[in-house]
Order: structure tokens, then sequence, then C-alpha cells
């Protein structure tokens, strides 16, 4: 007599699906877990690092910045530095050198933490080009070195 065999016929419910999953599986489950990837603890190191600095409330230093900015914000100034900025799609190439504007925002410390910055001041300038009734608005970040203030007459 022929041996009896049984075949059973796949169902398509979910849990048929995982246990099919977990018998095919190369590696048990409990041998997967058992030793994390070697970057990890570098990781958590970093994170213990980034976690532990110092984010207290604004220092004097800060303060001090902030204060000696906020006298320029609002007033007209004029590029006194060979400045050239490339963003102003009706005028590529734009040389911005002897141009008035007028700061708009200091942007050294912001949510009362300094931040590196390397052009911290925004500047708003406008640009008449021919053609055009309405004048081109664009900002610029400068250095403080880069401006000077203008006496309004």
């Amino acid at each position: 007599m022929a041996p009896a065999t049984a075949t059973a016929v796949a169902s398509p419910s979910t849990s048929s699906r995982l246990l099919h999953r977990s018998l095919l599986s190369p590696t048990p489950t409990a041998a997967r877990c058992l030793r994390p990837p070697l970057c990890r603890g570098r990781l958590r190191t970093v994170r213990q690092v980034v976690a532990n600095g110092d984010v207290s409330s604004p220092s004097s230093d800060v303060a001090a910045e902030e204060s000696a900015a906020a006298p320029k914000i609002g007033k007209r100034v004029r590029v006194t530095a060979p400045v050239r900025v490339h963003h102003v799609s009706k005028a590529p190439d734009l040389d911005i050198c002897g141009m008035e504007g007028v700061v708009k925002q200091y942007v050294g410390i912001w949510k009362g933490k300094r931040i590196t910055a390397n052009l911290p001041f925004k500047v708003e300038f406008e640009l008449r080009v021919d053609g055009q009734d309405k004048p081109v608005r664009f900002f610029a970040h400068l250095r403080e070195d880069e401006f000077e203030l203008v006496e309004d007459e």
C-alpha cells in the first residue's frame, strides 16, 4: 500500500503567512535579536553628547550681541564691499556695491541661541528694471563690515 501523504492548502489568512515566514526564515528570531549592530554603541554615544550639551538660557554675551544688532534693524544702509548676487532672476550676476537697502533682520541669534550665520544681516533691496513698472525686490545677507549706515536727509 502506498504511504499516505497530506497536502495543506495555503490559506490567504495573515496568521498562516506569518507562520510560513517564521518556518522559512534562515535564522531563528531569538538569534537575530541577540547581537545588535556594531555601530549602535557609537550612535548612542553621539546622542548622549548632544543631549547633555548646554542648552541653558541665553547668556549675557548673546544678549549683548542681540542688543548691539537691534539698532541697525529698520535702518537704511549702503553696500561698501564688492558683493555679487546671483539669485535675482531679472538681473543675473548683479553687483550690489553702492546700492542702498533696508536691514530687515539679524539672523545671528535664533530662539535665544547663537547660530553660526556667516552673513547675519538680512537686507532688502529694490532694483528698477527696464520694462517693468514695479521695482524688483530681493534680499541679500551681508556681514557688518560690508555696509554702512546712511543718514536720512
